[in-house]
């Protein structure tokens, strides 16, 4: 079973795959959106899906080294950075559909909303912690940090997710 599972996570369509798979949210939430599927409130659906895919794609991406190492299993970690981006991918879409349907891109009432709710300011911490994540996640960047500060700023993941339970 082992051999056959590294076979898989090893193979040339693996990526293109999990690609794929990560996007179906996404797809979902846009055909949903365009037949109307969305409820009465469907402002308020995506805000809460793009939301909660967030947190799925944070849980999936601080589970692949744990199961990496537990289940020997070292080709999973070419899925690490993927999975990563997708968790600030649906992040960027979650405030995205805040800042429009909520807001409606007017920066004065999106930053007082910031100082005036709590659980607004953690959601925009976690996303300007995610940033430099997504920004360094391409492999020049490891050599232009050196690899024991890429590895400390990586490190910021974990307090995301924190906060991004407490928002």
């Amino acid at each position: 079973m082992h051999s056959f599972i590294h076979r898989m996570l090893s193979s040339h369509w693996a990526k293109p795959a999990t690609f794929v798979l990560a996007l179906v949210p996404f797809i979902w939430l846009v055909l949903a959106a365009g037949l109307g599927w969305l409820g009465a409130n469907p402002a308020e659906a995506l805000e809460r899906a793009t939301g909660d895919w967030t947190l799925r794609m944070l849980c999936i991406v601080l589970t692949i080294t744990p199961v990496r190492k537990l289940g020997n299993l070292p080709a999973l970690a070419r899925f690490r950075r993927m999975a990563g981006l997708f968790v600030y991918f649906y992040a960027g879409l979650h405030l995205l559909a805040y800042s429009w349907f909520d807001m409606g891109f007017d920066l004065n009432d999106i930053s007082h909303d910031i100082i005036k709710r709590p659980f607004i300011l953690i959601g925009f911490v976690c996303m300007v912690m995610l940033t430099p994540l997504a920004m360094t996640s391409f492999k020049p960047a490891i050599r232009v940090l050196g690899a024991r500060r890429w590895q400390s700023l990586h490190r910021l993941v974990y307090g995301v997710a924190v906060l991004a339970l407490l928002h």
